[in-house]
């Protein structure tokens, strides 16, 4: 009987302690937010309504979960940026398995036989074949790499050279870890979304992509004629397959604000978590 007794008031006073450790996270989680909508270029655009709690829940009752956080937006909307810099934030800490980061680039299928053939980007673009479409990327493989990661288990993505389309399986070893930031154009679309913990949309004014892009196609060995036909197909199938995510995604991000900020808040946010919980 007071065995009984004895494992009620654990259970009672476990939940208690949760609920307190729950509220204060989304407390101090919603107090960062508010400043930060007072920046003249704030990081958050909109954050649904449930996200919060469901990440301090996530936190305080499933220590060992790991988040898959997937972050998608047009082509030179500022993924990589944020996920960089949020990197950045982790790094402080300086804890070995906090993040692996996954790169939807990475997953590019071997074109540089069909490049070959046309001769040149420019003729290639003019046989109708795209970069800028789910089946560019073995989304399959991209997929079976995630779970066996958020499972426990280390894989190899492979590397794509983007300037002559070779795709190598035997790219960098990836480790499972406490959270998961996988960027990309396809990351929240079908197949891929269900996976994820949190999902996030990078917002940025389409003027601004445009330039952004051109400066880096040019990296990439595109210019001229074959950066303008890459562009115009870029901006269609953004339309069809990546602007329609922004309807589903838990949290909207300013592809607008600076690498220091990005830093300074994600620490914050890493910080918060870590102080209350631990």
């Amino acid at each position: 009987m007071s065995s009984d007794f004895g494992l009620t008031s654990y259970n009672f006073y476990s939940s208690r302690r949760e609920m307190e450790l729950i509220s204060k996270i989304v407390y101090s989680l919603n107090k960062i937010l508010e400043e930060d909508k007072k920046e003249d270029q704030p990081l958050f655009l909109k954050i649904s309504d449930t996200l919060i709690m469901d990440i301090a829940r996530k936190v305080v009752q499933d220590k060992k979960r790991t988040f898959l956080i997937g972050i998608t937006g047009e082509s030179a909307s500022g993924k990589t940026v944020f996920v960089d810099n949020t990197v950045k934030a982790c790094v402080k800490d300086n804890t070995q398995g906090i993040y692996t980061v996954i790169r939807c680039d990475d997953y590019y299928k071997d074109t540089s036989k069909e490049l070959k053939e046309a001769g040149s980007y420019e003729e290639l673009f003019k046989t109708g074949f795209s970069f800028d479409t789910p089946d560019a990327i073995n989304l399959d493989l991209m997929q079976k790499h995630l779970v066996a990661l958020k499972e426990g288990l280390t894989i190899k993505s492979p590397k794509y050279n983007f300037v002559t389309c070779e795709s190598k399986p035997d790219g960098d070893l990836k480790q499972p870890a406490k959270v998961i930031l996988t960027e990309g154009l396809y990351v929240l679309n079908e197949g891929l979304r269900d996976i994820m913990d949190v999902k996030v949309y990078v917002f940025t004014p389409l003027e601004v992509i445009k330039q952004r892009w051109y400066k880096r196609a040019k990296e990439r060995g595109k210019e001229g004629k074959a950066a303008d036909l890459q562009f115009a197909d870029v901006n269609r199938t953004a339309q069809q397959y990546i602007r329609p995510t922004y309807q589903i995604s838990d949290a909207i991000i300013n592809g607008m604000v600076s690498q220091e900020y990005i830093q300074d808040i994600t620490d914050r946010i890493f910080k918060t978590l870590r102080d209350i919980v631990e």
